[in-house]
């Protein structure tokens, strides 16, 4: 079946490089391949492909760096590849803003598996998920329209924008998608694996760093206390 997601593809690695390129294309993505973070940052800003996927450990501009670089400009979706599942560099590239993270040697049907669940979530789920959130009771937060209120926190469900203090707040759309499931039960504690099932679509065990990192990353951003760590069980939002 034909799929005309644009991927960038940054590694070093020239048989991975060329192997993982082909296995992509096969499936009917377009991948444009780069061996270094620094063409990759020029192949990003030409191109602006629809997914990016970044080799943690490449020359010129590290994997984690570029990322970064990405995220300042834009909110497309990053998915980190290391080779090492307890690196200290997957946690950085996760704080650098990447939405989920490989582990090399990966399987190509395992990583086609992911890319699409990164992208369904973009690309569909946002507004179903937003729907969700207006349509379930939310422990009184919610106004017309389809805006609910917690404190100084405004989430609008139909126009995808959440204002603190009455000034907006950029979201990456998997951040979003992390406050709709908080929203549609203020009060309730959310497992990471709840989390991980239906933010990340995955329906099997994943790596709950994934949550907790995103999770710190919303709370810098809509404020620490909105977000409350209940310990061995998950997190709820304050209602």
């Amino acid at each position: 079946m034909a799929d005309h997601t644009h991927v960038l593809f940054v590694e070093d690695d020239d048989v991975i490089r060329e192997a993982t390129q082909l296995a992509l294309e096969r499936v009917g993505f377009r991948v444009t391949a780069m061996p270094d973070g620094l063409s990759g940052l020029e192949a990003f800003r030409a191109d602006r492909p629809d997914i990016a996927l970044l080799d943690v450990m490449v020359p010129g501009m590290d994997g984690v760096s570029l990322c970064r670089r990405i995220r300042d400009e834009s909110t497309v979706p990053v998915i980190m590849l290391s080779a090492r599942a307890d690196s200290i560099d997957v946690v950085l590239g996760l704080e650098a803003g990447a939405d989920d993270y490989v582990t090399k040697p990966f399987d190509g049907s395992v990583l086609v598996a992911r890319i699409r669940a990164v992208l369904r979530r973009f690309g569909h789920a946002a507004g179903a998920q937003g729907a969700r959130a207006a349509e379930e009771p939310s422990g009184g937060a919610v106004e017309a329209d389809g805006l609910l209120r917690f404190g100084d926190l405004d989430l609008d469900t139909e126009g995808m924008v959440v204002r603190r203090a009455g000034t907006p707040v950029a979201l990456t759309p998997t951040e979003m998608r992390l406050l709709l499931e908080f929203s549609a039960a203020p009060g309730t504690v959310l497992s990471r694996d709840k989390l991980l099932e239906r933010v990340w679509d995955y329906g099997w065990g994943g790596d709950t760093r994934v949550v907790d990192v995103h999770v710190q990353r919303l709370r810098a951003k809509i404020g620490q206390e909105r977000i409350e760590t209940v310990r061995g069980f998950g997190y709820k939002l304050r209602a």
